[in-house]
């Protein structure tokens, strides 16, 4: 059976949902592919459950810190209602008919199952063959990256999906991956009860970030009692009705880990061999698919989201969507920039970062000077008291003038990095900046102490 349509979106995540929705609306005959739940990843088992889950930590770790503040008092963990909670708002088949009802009343056609490329404007899913006359786009997303370590493949480890599915707790929990999720699950887990190590092959945990947003998480952690090993490698996993062995090779030599769980948190890969890109002459075995500032991936082709290797965000799938939306429909916009890519990491101290890392900038050749104001120094941190862990960062091009990258990291974190994202975003003067009024006493008032702290910084070659 072959169906006709103006448009044909393979991956209804919260880019394709957001991109077939706006098209659908403007008049095009569109047709939504999704093998799961519409809304993809997001909303069912990454960004929207796994938030609960820290606020719940959060609310947890808070309240513990209530005795170093006023007296004594007994917070015991409880993960009956937060796995309630999770199914209710979040994993309910209810929201996955919600956005098909939405999409279709906006004018869409929606089709459950797996689709495989047949040709540059062709997919095929099941009986079906859709042929799209205007646009093909790929917005397929990405899925756990499982590392080849002997053993792993046989036993029953859990990825983020099987974390936020789960109705308890386990005793003991073994973290394999100490980035953004890793680190995440780690906290709210051990929060809860867990005893957590994290296994980081990386000499730090978070990477990819600025080396204090590393040491800031580590010292957390380990007041926590949250066990991290660093430049660590899992050897090889064993799983038996005692629980996994997990043998890790590190500094120190070998040492075997033993869990009730398993988490695989190693990062993400599209599987574009799956989806039989090579019918419309991508190469399978790539990591990601190459695209333009529009995001066309070849003619009447565009690709969006995870799949395009620019950052494993939501945000950025919306963001995208959006643009491949006003190309495809021929409307004026501006090409994909993502100088000031915002991320944050939701452990407690929140770690928010945009753009460049110091040692970023320096590796493409810039003339750097860096600024770094511990939150307790600022009057809101010295303030809020226990629980006030973190620092503002800020990485400026001394020649431009401008900032090039900076993290928040600390309570609201991610909240106060929106007025740095605005200033590396729209190239805003430090001179600039460094005129505004800030309001006394938030932690976004640190920004103008990490500026007048970044004048008086000598230029670094």
């Amino acid at each position: 059976m072959t169906e006709r349509a103006d448009v044909v979106v393979v991956g209804m995540g919260p880019g394709g949902e957001e991109l077939a929705n706006t098209l659908a609306r403007a008049g095009l005959d569109v047709i939504g592919v999704e093998s799961t739940l519409l809304g993809g990843e997001c909303p069912y088992w990454a960004c929207v459950p796994t938030k609960m889950m820290v606020r719940a930590a959060d609310a947890l770790g808070e309240a513990r810190r209530v005795p170093q503040l006023a007296g004594s008092a007994t917070v015991s963990p409880d993960w009956a209602p937060v796995a309630k909670r999770i199914r209710a708002d979040a994993t309910d088949d209810w929201n996955d008919k919600v956005a098909v009802d939405r999409f279709e009343g906006n004018g869409g056609r929606f089709i459950r199952g797996r689709a495989t490329l047949t040709g540059t404007s062709s997919v095929a899913v099941g009986d079906h063959e859709l042929v799209a006359s205007r646009a093909l786009v790929i917005a397929t997303g990405s899925r756990p990256q499982i590392p080849p370590v002997d053993g792993l493949s046989d036993v029953p480890y859990w990825t983020n999906r099987n974390a936020v599915e789960t109705t308890s707790v386990p005793a003991s929990l073994t973290v394999m991956g100490g980035g953004a999720v890793g680190v995440e699950f780690a906290q709210v887990f051990a929060r809860f009860g867990s005893a957590v190590t994290v296994v980081e092959a990386a000499d730090r945990l978070l990477p990819l970030e600025e080396p204090e947003s590393a040491e800031l998480v580590a010292r957390v952690f380990r007041s926590e009692d949250i066990d991290v090993m660093t430049g660590s490698s899992v050897g090889s996993v064993r799983h038996s009705d005692d629980g996994f062995s997990v043998k890790v090779n590190g500094a120190g030599g070998q040492r075997t880990l033993r869990s009730d769980r398993l988490l695989v948190a190693t990062g993400r890969r599209a599987d574009l061999a799956a989806l039989g890109v090579e019918a419309a002459g991508l190469d399978p075995s790539s990591r990601f698919i190459a695209v333009d500032t529009h995001l066309r991936a070849g003619e009447g082709l565009w690709a969006i989201g995870d799949v395009t290797g620019k950052g494993a965000f939501t945000h950025v799938a919306i963001y995208q969507a959006r643009i491949a939306a006003a190309d495809i429909l021929g409307r004026p916009h501006v090409g994909a920039d993502y100088r000031a890519l915002p991320r944050v990491t939701f452990t407690d101290p929140e770690v928010g970062a945009v753009g460049l890392t110091e040692a970023q900038a320096r590796e493409v050749g810039l003339s750097v000077r860096t600024s770094v104001v511990d939150l307790p120094e600022v009057a809101r941190g010295w303030i809020h008291g226990v629980g006030n862990d973190g620092f503002l960062k800020l990485v400026a091009d001394a020649s431009g003038g401008v900032l090039v990258g900076a993290t928040s990291a600390g309570p609201s974190g991610g909240e106060v990095l929106g007025a740095l994202a605005v200033a590396v975003h729209a190239a805003v003067p430090v001179s600039t900046m460094g005129e505004m009024i800030y309001a006394y006493p938030t932690f976004h008032r640190g920004i103008d102490d990490a500026l007048r702290r970044l004048e008086r910084n000598v230029t670094k070659p």
